[in-house]
């Protein structure tokens, strides 16, 4: 076992041989926004918005949808983009088997399947042949939501919140933000090892508060986040306790956040665990070159787990190839990193190589960091 911060992969040996894984919360659809018009390559903001689920043709009543997080772009591109998901739903309401049917390299597009891996659905009967499409919509950092300004700059993907948007977010507060502000003498957070974390999703909360001639905190409450209620109260408890420089202020803004809890992998069935496959190659062998152990980045983000059980063949001079996905789940995702993985690999020279191998590939996220709040007395950037 290999650990690096925050995740483990694990390559499970011996080879099985034949002869073998702040969010943000749904809002209400709101219209399309108008043409953008300004600048050519002006920062925008991404939003991607979950449409209608549905399962064999019909509609699916959806406990939560978890919206992949935004992102900046540029005028440059195109204004709204679809992006449809297949997937199944087991028992327990968990989607499962997610794959893309729109092909090719989707921009922006790396949160969309760890996202619905994310979300929830009634338990009952397991359902199969589910859809969903996504669409980007790309507006003016100046006209964009403040809300979900604020998101991306507590989980900036893409990079520092520009200016812009920062002037946006001041729209919508108080003369805190304007210099010099307020600074903190007496900074206080939550105890974020008690506050319950919501597997797959990076919990936030933004609050807003005044601070009087004296440098007291009044009238803190939440303006906006993922609904996590626990992390709501504890912001806003942490902020009364706060004390500030002189000079009365309104409008103050402080990000605290929750990292996400660990979303494990579905079970792997027994029919999966002991596959065989017709070939030569042996239970167990030793590595040339290991494997280099690397998580799917949009999946380490949301911490969930994955597996995949990849069948390929070995040349006699060790290099792997004819790589094929028999089960990944709870995405296709972490089948195309385990074959990345096993690309690179080399196994010891032999005189005629072998065929059928079969590899067990698991995902698993180490330690969790706990939360933290932003700096400044505003959202991070």
């Amino acid at each position: 076992m290999i650990r690096y911060p925050h995740m483990t992969a694990l390559l499970a040996l011996p080879i099985l041989s034949g002869t073998p894984v702040a969010a943000q919360p749904v809002q209400a659809v709101t219209p399309p926004p108008p043409p953008i018009v300004g600048v050519a390559n002006a920062r925008t903001l991404l939003r991607w918005e979950p449409g209608e689920v549905r399962c064999d043709g019909a509609a699916v009543v959806v406990q939560t949808i978890r919206r992949p997080w935004n992102q900046l772009g540029w005028t440059s591109g195109p204004d709204t983009r679809d992006v449809s998901l297949r997937f199944a739903i087991d028992a327990s309401g968990r989607p499962v088997s997610i794959t893309r049917e729109t092909k090719g390299y989707i921009p922006f597009g790396e949160d969309l399947a760890p996202a619905l891996t994310a979300s929830r659905f009634a338990a009952q009967a397991p359902r199969r042949n589910c859809t969903i499409t996504y669409t980007m919509r790309q507006t003016s950092l100046a006209g964009a939501p403040i809300a979900d300004l604020m998101s991306y700059s507590v989980h900036p993907l893409s990079g520092r919140l520009p200016d812009e948007g920062w002037a946006r977010i001041r729209q919508g507060a108080g003369d805190c933000m304007e210099n010099p502000q307020p600074q903190p003498l007496e900074r206080h957070f939550p105890d974020f090892a008690t506050i319950p974390a919501t597997p797959g999703v990076r919990d936030w909360s933004m609050i807003r508060y005044d601070v009087d001639g004296a440098g007291k905190v009044k009238g803190a409450s939440v303006l906006t986040g993922t609904g996590n209620r626990a992390l709501d109260a504890a912001g806003v408890q942490a902020i009364r306790a706060s004390r500030f420089t002189k000079g009365a202020r309104s409008g103050c803004l402080y990000p605290y956040w929750k990292e996400a809890a660990t979303l494990p992998a579905p079970d792997m069935p027994e029919a999966i665990r002991t596959t065989k496959v017709e070939g030569n190659c042996p239970d167990q062998h030793g590595w040339a070159v290991p494997p280099q152990l690397r998580f799917p980045e949009p999946y380490r983000r949301r911490a969930i787990e994955g597996w995949a059980v990849i069948r390929y063949d070995v040349a006699p001079w060790g290099e792997t190839g004819n790589w094929t996905v028999i089960e990944a789940q709870p995405s296709a995702d972490f089948g195309d990193q385990a074959i990345a993985m096993l690309r690179a690999a080399r196994l010891p020279a032999t005189t005629q190589g072998y065929t059928g191998c079969v590899d067990r590939v698991r995902f698993a996220m180490g330690p969790a960091t706990g939360g933290r709040g932003g700096e400044g007395g505003v959202p991070t950037s």
